[in-house]
């Protein structure tokens, strides 16, 4: 026996208990008098047949009726039979009844989105589950969904027998047109008045090459564009209204249902707790098990019912699937089916990856330069010759441990470092400060297109005046006149010693955990030490030589600096899984006034963190590694001498190799890892739920059911993926000098993920509640402090990491011969150290020293321009030092000048909206005033003329006032 409820009517049906399963239980009847029900299937059943047992049954019940004067016995056997005639039609008609609830409980409420009645549309879904604390519970909700029905919306709920577990119950909630029109109206949502009519002149030259990546207009553009104002419930026949029901689309009428939802107490009116409200508040204490809406459709298909659209299948077929990577985006689309805020940040994405095609084509065009002049390095092949690096004594690069070696054994390092420490480093380095530029200001003009052509423009002012935390409204005891407004509102009642109080701990949280970060990386740094002594112990006579594809490449600086950025990266995951939940409890605790400032805390927080995390160790590498060293006889300690852990060098080949390398793990990890998080996991988790789903019939398997078990989009969801970006950003403008590939690997990681995001928030998560949003909020003043940062961080790098600087001041200065070319040059810049001279806690042990019985060697070289022993200034810095140094000062200097300049003038040769949408923007509002304005005055001549036909007043009563005041005292 199956428990089967439907509506009929107001009646609530429950089908009888039956031991046979042959169609739900529809057996053979037998009735008297008019004949009885063949035996068959219940399609017999027809509404024909229902409509002649009806009207027999009537006659029946009139000739019943007139029986009661008979006395005759055959008038009483006629009447028992009668009787019994009409007993037969009741089991017939209930039986249909039964048959007709279950099949359009199937057609209307298992696989649609419409309640049973299949007119009124679900807007919002919520579900529970009954357990130890359910009285309690069921409290909770029998009065939050009768304070849900005070407001006007409607209620259906679906019985856990339904169910495919049997335990999740569901209320579905529908806004009929008063609610709409009501919270619209409260909400200034803008809704057409006319269609747009000025003419679009966009005649883009060789549109024709465009072709191959452009989608469908109807996909493209879903809806005809209209000039919009905010909707006024008492001037509703001022807009374009055909039809009640679909006039606000579903991203906004679930966006009204949970306006109301976050707002509605689940306390009776005589408990005036303000604390108690709001769907989010019985989500967390497990009232509800979750609140959503439904998908329109299933996203591999499209929906069977005709009035229903299918927009999830449109974003999935043209949008959603990878081999649509070169196809442009359906923003329109996006935006109106998840809401402006989504749509917002696809569009981000999509201009932010068109514009790393540019920067990937030139950083390529500067690797290839790198490769090209491999060749030419005329210094690379002074350390590879045997004449020159191979006589060059170098001196220990640890204390002890390391032994003295030979300069050729940097060899690869050096031709590596060639193919990014180049000249086209320079100009790529200046072309990123332009580019950056570049990106920021057309961003700014097609975000200002995106709010014109969304019905964003002045949104913000809304936002901050009426879309506030329902957190923060439960919090209000306090009431205060708002200067802008003019109008009374709650605000907190926050003492300063408590304001105080509660921004301090904010604050100390964050410098606490800033910190932890920053002992995370002198730990990573203190093991870099330690453990380059230990590399060099094992490798000094080249055990790795015999491998015979990477044995040559490993050196202790190589295996030192590959481990570290390794160990690295997962601290750096390791941590970033406790930085979200921190960052949200010290935003949650500041109790923020509306969501926008909510999300710009909560953003700069989570910045910070992330900030420190993934750049610390790339800024260590660039701008302290090999600075503070010392020279031989004389070094400087991390901890102090006691320590005996050295300032670490950098490579032999430069630090810019090493910078390099640390970028490249630390990026391609988060890239790697990322991919995998988003896209391999949710794939399996897809391919079981598609087990699942094949598992069970589809008419069984209930629409909201569906949804439900998809994964949750998330109060982090659309803040993570604007962080992850913005990170991915930072490595690509920050560090971009020393890896000109960077930007390449940025662009293929975002054809991915742009596919990625898009294939997950269609066929993994729920569907999200619509928001609206004109920008990408606080990501926008991050992404200019990053690209002004980055002009000075990578002048610095060519400056200071590089060698380019030392090399030109030689070639232009220092050459012996007076020649424009590099020879000599590895010789100017090693000094010369005495070996005789080593105090005994440096000098490397005997057996460590492969030189150790060569008595021909009493000198080794190192890395700086010093004085040679002997001299009167032996061991101080050189003019040449000096001389470097002040030209690496003076190219910062420049180069800075230089890009903000061209970077000014570049920002203000491009006006951030464009002239047709300021154009529009104007046309709009002028079209708004003079509408309204003929609006009122139609419906004002309206009035007059209808109650100047009604007044009764006499003339004779206003001698002496005109008629337009005699009409007006009328009114």
């Amino acid at each position: 026996m199956r428990r089967v409820t439907g509506k009929s009517g107001d009646s609530l049906i429950e089908m009888s208990p039956s031991g046979s399963d042959d169609m739900n239980g529809y057996n053979n009847h037998e009735s008297s008098g008019t004949g009885s029900l063949q035996q068959g299937p219940p399609e017999s059943l027809t509404p024909r047949v229902c409509v002649e047992t009806c009207e027999s049954l009537c006659s029946s019940l009139a000739s019943v009726a007139s029986s009661d004067h008979s006395s005759t016995q055959q008038v009483d056997a006629q009447t028992l039979e009668q009787i019994d005639a009409v007993t037969g039609l009741w089991r017939r008609r209930a039986l249909f009844l039964k048959f007709r609830s279950r099949i359009d409980k199937q057609q209307h409420s298992k696989d649609s989105v419409f309640f049973r009645d299949g007119r009124r549309r679900v807007d919002f879904v919520l579900s529970y589950v009954d357990d130890k604390d359910g009285e309690r519970k069921q409290e909770r909700r029998k009065v939050y969904e009768a304070n849900l029905e005070n407001v006007g919306l409607e209620l259906e709920t679906e019985d856990k027998s339904e169910s495919e577990d049997g335990k999740t119950s569901f209320v579905k909630i529908h806004a009929p047109w008063e609610v709409l029109a009501t919270y619209a109206d409260v909400l200034k949502i803008k809704v057409p008045f006319k269609v747009n009519d000025i003419p679009d002149n966009k005649d883009t030259p060789m549109n024709w090459l465009s072709t191959p990546f452009r989608l469908p207009d109807h996909i493209m553009h879903p809806e005809p564009d209209y000039f919009t104002a905010p909707f006024n419930k008492s001037k509703s026949d001022f807009f374009l209204i055909d039809n009640q029901e679909t006039f606000f689309p579903p991203s906004t009428r679930n966006r009204i249902v949970y306006y109301i939802l976050s707002r509605c107490s689940y306390l009776k009116d005589e408990c005036p707790d303000k604390d108690k409200k709001g769907i989010k508040r019985l989500l967390n204490n497990g009232t509800y098990t979750a609140a959503f809406p439904l998908h329109d459709s299933r996203y591999w298909t499209r929906s069977r019912d005709p009035n229903c659209e299918s927009e999830r299948y449109n974003l999935y077929k043209h949008w959603a699937r990878f081999f649509c990577f070169f196809k442009e985006q359906p923003l329109d689309l996006v935006r109106k089916y998840y809401g402006e805020k989504i749509g917002i940040y696809f569009a981000w994405l999509g201009f932010y990856t068109e514009m790393l095609f540019f920067a990937a084509v030139v950083g390529t065009i500067c690797f290839i330069y790198g490769f090209l002049t491999y060749d030419d390095n005329q210094w690379s092949k002074e350390i590879c010759s045997e004449a020159i690096g191979g006589n060059i004594v170098m001196c220990p690069l640890c204390d002890k441990k390391c032994g003295y070696w030979k300069l050729i054994t940097t060899c690869n390092s050096s031709w590596q470092s060639h193919l990014f420490d180049n000249v086209a480093t320079v100009f790529f380095a200046i072309f990123m400060g332009i580019w950056v530029t570049l990106f920021l200001e057309f961003w700014k003009r097609r975000q200002a297109r995106l709010e014109y052509e969304w019905d964003l423009v002045d949104f913000e002012e809304e936002q901050q005046q009426l879309q506030l935390r329902p957190e923060y409204e439960t919090k209000c005891s306090k009431r205060k006149l708002n200067r802008i407004t003019q109008e009374v509102e709650w605000i907190l009642d926050r003492t300063t010693s408590d304001l105080m109080g509660k921004c301090l701990l904010c604050w100390l949280t964050v410098v606490l955990w800033i910190s932890l970060i920053i002992a995370c990386i002198i730990g990573v740094i203190a093991y870099r030490l330690a453990v380059y002594a230990a590399f060099a112990s094992i490798m000094k006579d080249s055990p790795t030589a015999h491998l015979q594809v990477v044995g040559p490449l490993i050196t202790p600086q190589l295996a030192t600096s590959v481990t570290a950025s390794c160990i690295n990266f997962v601290i750096i995951m390791i941590l970033n899984l406790m930085y979200e939940k921190v960052a949200i409890w010290i935003t949650d605790m500041e109790i923020p006034k509306t969501h926008l400032e909510y999300e710009n805390k909560l953003t700069v927080k989570m910045f910070l963190f992330q900030f420190v995390n993934y750049y610390s160790s790339c800024f260590y590498v660039a701008f302290f590694k090999g600075k503070f060293v010392g020279y031989p006889g004389n070094y400087i300690y991390m901890f102090g001498e006691w320590s005996k852990l050295r300032n670490e060098e950098c490579d032999p080949g430069g630090c810019l190799i090493e910078l390099t390398t640390q970028l490249v793990i630390v990026m391609t990890g988060k890239q790697v890892w990322g991919n995998i998080q988003e896209a391999l996991v949710p794939w399996l988790r897809n391919w079981w739920g598609s087990r699942k789903a094949r598992s069970h019939p589809e008419s069984l398997y209930s629409r909201w059911e569906q949804d439900y078990d998809l994964q949750v989009f998330g109060q982090l969801g659309l803040f993570q993926e604007y962080l992850e970006m913005v990170i991915q950003f930072g490595f690509i403008t920050l560090f971009v000098a020393s890896f000109p590939l960077a930007p390449l690997l940025a662009l293929f990681n975002n054809i991915i993920e742009v596919r990625v995001d898009s294939w997950k928030l269609t066929t993994q998560f729920r569907r999200p509640v619509a928001a609206k949003a004109h920008s990408i909020g606080a990501w926008q003043e991050i992404l200019n402090g990053m690209a002004i940062l980055s002009v000075v961080t990578n002048a610095f790098i060519v400056a200071f990491t590089s060698d380019m600087i030392p090399r030109l001041v030689y070639m232009y200065a220092y050459q012996p011969d007076g020649e424009m070319n590099m020879k000599g040059y590895i010789n100017n810049s090693l000094s010369v150290f005495n070996i005789s001279e080593f105090p005994e806690a440096n000098s490397p042990e005997d057996g460590e020293n492969p030189f150790w019985f060569n008595s021909s060697i009493t000198t080794c070289r190192y890395r700086d321009y010093r004085y040679p022993p002997g001299h009167q200034k032996q061991y101080t810095h050189t003019m040449q030092f000096w001389h470097i140094l002040a030209a690496k000062l003076a190219f910062i200097i420049i180069m800075e000048h230089v890009v903000f300049l061209v970077k000014f003038f570049v920002a203000w040769m491009i006006p951030d909206v464009p002239s047709d949408v300021r154009a529009r923007i104007k046309r709009e509002r002028y079209l708004v005033q003079e509408y309204l304005h003929d609006y009122e005055v139609e419906r004002l001549k309206n009035q007059l003329s209808q109650n100047a036909n009604d007044c009764t007043c006499a003339p004779m009563i206003y001698p002496s006032l005109p008629k337009h005041e005699v009409l007006s005292e009328c009114l």
